[in-house]
């Protein structure tokens, strides 16, 4: 994990830090513009309680990573049509309670600012921001690795469990073999019991015909009889 002085020494690792700009309000309230977008050197030193002067040192000697963080120094036409948007949508007293600068602006996304945290040595709120994306990024790594145990707990379950499936694939077999097998013997117990049952039938007309004739016997014999007492 990198360290606070890894940070302040390397760009590279400022770079990974720069999509966490909601860190900044969790250490301290960040006064906008009214654009809601841009701040002013001065918001900035107010943040991290510094000097203007020391924030503009700082931008100074890490102007370029600054500005492809978003910041951006306003001359001329671009100065005047932005500090007349600013007069516009500035809830103060009249138009003049918005600071205009005279020459120049230079102006600073919530990115700079973090940049600027990751770059400023002697504030305790740039500290803080730093120790807070230290400790935020420990507690992610905790996590990853907590999760990762989980993972691999549930891989060697998974192990087993191919194992074991592995191991009962010939008992299932063998008891899809015996179920044939049975099924088989069933079939043919129904065609014997379908012939027995045939074969009942015709013992039941043999009976019925035999029936017929020892009544037809009876008949001829108490004929015999009575003739024969005549």
């Amino acid at each position: 994990m990198p360290t606070e002085v890894a940070l302040l020494e390397s760009q590279a690792l400022r770079v990974e830090q720069m999509g966490r700009v909601e860190v900044l309000d969790k250490i301290k309230s960040l006064v906008m513009l009214p654009d809601g977008i841009h701040v002013r050197t001065e918001e900035v030193a107010r943040y991290f309680e510094v000097s203007t002067t020391s924030v503009r040192r700082l931008t100074d000697r890490h102007q370029k990573e600054l500005v492809s963080n978003g910041m951006m120094v306003l001359r001329g036409a671009e100065l005047h049509s932005f500090q007349s948007d600013m007069v516009s949508r500035w809830e103060g007293e009249g138009p003049g309670s918005y600071p205009q600068a005279a020459t120049q602006l230079r102006l600073y996304t919530r990115r700079t600012v973090l940049n600027v945290a990751l770059l400023l040595r002697d504030s305790d709120i740039a500290r803080s921001v730093r120790t807070h994306l230290l400790d935020a990024e420990e507690d992610l790594r905790a996590s990853y690795v907590s999760l990762d145990r989980r993972v691999t707990r549930i891989e060697g379950c998974l192990a087993d469990v191919g194992s074991a499936l592995q191991e009962l694939g010939p008992v299932l077999g063998r008891m899809s073999q015996r179920l044939d097998s049975l099924d088989r013997k069933l079939d043919v117990t129904h065609q014997l019991v379908g012939a027995i049952s045939i074969r009942l039938t015709d013992v039941s007309h043999d009976v019925i015909r035999l029936d017929a004739r020892m009544d037809d016997l009876a008949h001829r014999l108490r004929d015999l009889g009575r003739r024969t007492s005549g």
